[in-house]
């Protein structure tokens, strides 16, 4: 009787084996399947992350290379009506293409304001201003009507800040796109 029960018992858990075994395999490869399905999840949404990474960082390029090509082309188009201002050359078509250079920098900065970064916002902002500034004290020259201090040569000086300016701003853009600055220095660990 005792090796009937053992062969019994044998006889159960191989039965008992091979009908719970396709429940187990089907459990195992269910787990594995979710696992990978979950690991597939998280590739694509990483992989989403980094391509919204470098499309922010594409616009903010795009917006930072139109803010200082707009930024050139008012600046010279004031240094150019100074210059008539000074030989009282002034002339509507001049006038003109300094409204139109500060009507496109007004345009391409209220762009960039929507994309830059806090660092550069504030850059943004003091260039804006100190642009203004000069665009004032040079019509009221030109109006008759300067500032104590808005003589032509007092005047041609503010341009000379205005470029350490921009170069300050540039510098400020470099570092917030992860390039460093215009020294040709390596960016900051974590930009």
């Amino acid at each position: 009787m005792g090796s009937a029960i053992i062969g019994l018992a044998a006889a159960v858990v191989g039965v008992t084996g091979t009908l719970v075994a396709p429940l187990l395999s089907q459990r195992l490869v269910a787990r594995v399947q979710s696992q990978e399905h979950e690991r597939q999840q998280r590739a694509i949404e990483a992989q989403w992350r980094r391509e919204q990474q470098v499309a922010e960082l594409t616009r903010r390029r795009d917006g930072y290379m139109q803010v200082n090509a707009s930024f050139r082309r008012y600046r010279t188009q004031l240094m150019n009506f100074l210059w008539n201002v000074h030989k009282q050359a002034v002339t509507p078509d001049g006038r003109e293409q300094v409204e139109d250079a500060r009507r496109d920098h007004h345009s391409i900065i209220a762009g960039a304001q929507l994309v830059a970064s806090a660092a550069v916002l504030v850059e943004l902002d003091g260039m804006t201003n100190a642009l203004s500034e000069v665009y004032r004290r040079i019509m009221c020259l030109e109006e008759g009507n300067p500032d104590p201090d808005g003589s032509f040569n007092e005047i041609r000086t503010d341009f000379v800040r205005l470029w350490e300016r921009w170069e300050g701003m540039r510098d400020v853009m470099r570092s917030d796109l992860g390039l460093g600055n215009a020294l040709g220095e390596p960016p900051a660990i974590g930009t």
